[in-house]
Order: structure tokens, then sequence, then C-alpha cells
């Protein structure tokens, strides 16, 4: 990343590229100490965290709507921030069987595991992949940068919010283009890193806390979770077949034998052998009133009880 951006022709100091005079002569201290060091700051970016949930609500809450509408949620970014995206995005499927996540990364499939620091200066690129995505209004797009900066990340929130989708935008700077450009910016007050401009520490960690919350949290409201089960979950492993029985038999207040057996009916679908067993319909009956109630455990029982 760059350490300044310009301002009025001045460039204009980034608080996580600064070298902080607690951590001078970091390459002497004792291993215990660095390690120390690093946990400490990592603590303080959870409570950058804590200290943005008010925005980190109003993002989840405009995340659910689009999703609800049948809209896909697409991180963007560059990096560090990018490849966190790209992980968030990948567990959504099996944590709660939800597949329209993508992230637009800077550099393409490339940047993926090799780092590509160049591409995140390349405007051109982030407006053409956005449209090649097929960006719509139906879509919530969230960009991340430490910074608050990269042309990168910053074209393609303006022009996913140009082309009508609800735009997020993460940054651990105050007063830059990611926080003022979307619907709702969400700062994470970092401050400098352990290691002077390594934003894959602590402003990293901010954000992947950050992605947990917000991606959780609007799928969980969305039906991804039953109580505080995990109902979207794909059994498609041994250690995972064991575990749906498990979230079956808490979640319709049955025996593991007679969840094995809703689950052997249900194909395999979680949401709908809790259904059937803690309501005592048919596999038949469950799927259908799922599908009336958008796949949502807690309104279909709500549904059959009220029927």
């Amino acid at each position: 990343m760059s350490s300044s951006r310009r301002e009025g022709g001045r460039p204009k100091p980034v608080a996580t590229e600064a070298a902080a005079a607690d951590y001078s002569g970091l390459d002497a201290w004792p291993a215990g100490a660095i390690l120390a060091a690093i946990t400490a700051s990592n603590r303080r970016a959870v409570e950058a965290v804590e200290r943005a949930i008010p925005e980190l609500e109003l993002a989840a809450l405009g995340i659910e709507e689009r999703l609800r509408a049948g809209g896909r949620l697409i991180y963007v970014g560059a990096g560090t921030s990018g490849r966190l995206g790209l992980q968030d995005a990948a567990e959504l499927a099996p944590t709660f069987g939800f597949d329209d996540a993508t992230t637009l990364l800077a550099g393409g499939d490339a940047a993926q595991s090799k780092a590509r620091e160049g591409a995140e200066d390349d405007v051109a690129a982030a407006v053409h992949d956005v449209d090649a995505a097929g960006v719509g209004a139906r879509d919530a797009v969230v960009g991340i940068a430490a910074s608050g900066a990269t042309p990168f990340t910053v074209a393609a929130v303006r022009h996913a919010k140009a082309l009508g989708a609800f735009t997020v935008g993460i940054a651990n700077n105050p007063a830059t283009p990611l926080l003022e450009v979307p619907h709702v910016g969400v700062l994470l007050e970092t401050g400098p890193e352990v290691l002077a401009g390594s934003t894959r520490l602590a402003a990293g960690t901010a954000q992947k806390a950050a992605l947990n919350a917000l991606s959780t949290t609007a799928l969980v409201r969305l039906g991804g979770a039953y109580e505080n089960l995990m109902v979207g979950m794909r059994p498609v492993n041994a250690k995972l077949r064991v575990r749906a029985v498990k979230i079956v038999a808490q979640g319709a207040g049955v025996s593991e034998a007679a969840a094995a057996a809703a689950q052997e009916a249900a194909g395999g679908d979680i949401r709908c052998a809790i259904v059937s067993a803690k309501a005592g319909v048919s596999v038949e009956v469950a799927r259908a009133v799922l599908a009336e109630h958008g796949r949502n455990v807690r309104s279909a029982l709500d549904g059959l009880r009220a029927g």
C-alpha cells in the first residue's frame, strides 16, 4: 500500500502506515515480547470492530435486504483485504448453503495465492470487473481496504453504487474515500502496526472479524440458522454427517436415532429433517412448507402451528 494519499496536492499521512515509537527496536526484541505486542494489537483490533457495531448493523441490514430479494454478496479488495473477502465468501456455502457470494480481487485469480501489488492501482480493471460480474441493483457490494484509498477498491465500489447496488466500505483509516463513497462506511480504526505498514496484522485481524460478523449476521437472519444451529450446513463428509445428526437432534428435540432417520429420509437436508421431526409431518410436507417460508426453519414451524 502507498504510505499516504494525496489531498489538496500534498500527501496526507495514513495511520496504518506509520512507524510507532512503541515498537522501536522491534528487531532486537525477545521472541516473547514480539508475540505479546502482536497479540495486544490484535486485541485492540477486535475492540475497533466493537466500536463499529452501529455501522456494521446498518451494513448487515442493507445486505440482508438485497440477499432476501435474490441478490448476491460481492466482496472487492486488493492484497490482504481482497484475500480476506475471498476467504469469507468461500466459507458461506459450507456454513450456510449460500452459493451467491463472490470476490472481485485486484489482479484476478492469480492474486489469490501470490501478491500482485501493482494491480491495486488499476481503476479501469475495477470498472471492467464490476461490469463483467453483472453487478446490479439486487446485489450488495463490500469493499475492503486498510488505507481506505486503494484505487481498484474505491473505483469498484463507486461503479457498483452507480449501477444501483447496495454498497459498504470497510477501512482502517478515517476520512478516506472508501468510507465516503458507499452507502455505509465502516471505520475500523486500528492505528499503526507493530511492523510498520504491515496491514496483514491488526488491520487484517479487524477486517476478518468484521467480515465474519457482517456475513454471519445477515445470513443467520435470512434463515441460515435455527436457534444457533447451522441448519444450512452441507453434510458432505463423515464428520459433517455426524454433526448434522446432532444438529437435527438438538433442533427437533429428538434422540440421535430419530434424528438420523429423519436426516436420511430428508436426503441430507437438515432444515427439512428438523421440521419433519419436530412438527411430526412427512418430509414432503416439511419440504413444501419450507419452500413457502423461504427455507426458514422457524417460520416454517410457525406456519405449521398456525395452520
